[in-house]
């Protein structure tokens, strides 16, 4: 599966989640937030599709899909996601 693909599938799980997915440019790679009370996913459209796809699955991390029934590669691919993402923090 390529990222433009993991992208489509991760758009798709937030708006079956009710979250509100936005496309902006800005000096951000993105992230999920609450904005008069609704729920939104905020993604960078200049990033490479592999940034965005990752920029997804951590921002959908956060909001919670632990509940949330997505198909295993794509679990899987989350996962891993937040993983790098945690251990980037740790090291730097």
């Amino acid at each position: 599966m390529n990222y433009l693909q993991i992208m489509r599938e991760l758009e798709e799980v937030a708006r079956q989640l009710g979250i509100e997915l936005r496309y902006e440019k800005g000096d951000f790679d993105g992230g999920y937030c609450v904005l008069k009370n609704q729920k939104v996913l905020v993604v960078n459209k200049r990033l490479s599709d592999a940034r965005k796809a990752a920029c997804l699955a951590q921002a959908l991390a956060e909001y919670g899909i632990e509940t949330t029934f997505i198909k295993p590669t794509l679990r899987e691919y989350i996962e891993d996601e937040v993983a790098k993402a945690a251990k980037i923090r740790t090291s730097g």
